[in-house]
């Protein structure tokens, strides 16, 4: 059985949004931008859940990496039962789930780029984590 990574992207921190059609979209929500979500240059979020092929998450990591916006701090995750893929413009983290130090490394560099704390929540320290 083929060993598929599931995550959220959120099209509006796209520039190139051809990158979608390579990956398989379960399903969308949208959500109005509110002054908690930090990103007044949209109106509205529209995340679509998606799975990625094992076979195929460092290509599509890769090609989300290079077409997320490059004015505003963003970024993309990935998971599966052992291994989780951060995806920021220019930079991916391949973290192994049971390493609090590599998450911690992550995190920190999703902040260091202006991301909110609260939206760095791929953490394992976040109460809502799940395996």
């Amino acid at each position: 059985m083929e060993n598929k990574y599931k995550g959220v992207i959120i099209e509006e921190s796209l520039e190139d949004k051809t990158v979608l059609g390579s990956v398989s979209i379960l399903d969308t929500k949208i959500e109005e931008v509110t002054k908690k979500h930090r990103t007044p240059w949209v109106t509205k979020w529209t995340l679509h859940t998606v799975e990625i092929p094992e076979d195929r998450v460092e290509i599509i990591t890769g090609q989300i990496s290079e077409s997320l916006d490059k004015n505003h701090a963003w970024y993309a995750d990935f998971k599966n039962r052992e291994h989780h893929y951060i995806v920021f413009r220019g930079k991916v983290f391949f973290v192994d789930r049971y390493s609090k130090e590599q998450y911690d490394e992550a995190k920190k560099y999703g902040i260091s780029l202006g991301i909110p704390e609260y939206q760095v929540d791929f953490h394992p320290e976040v109460k809502e984590w799940e395996r």
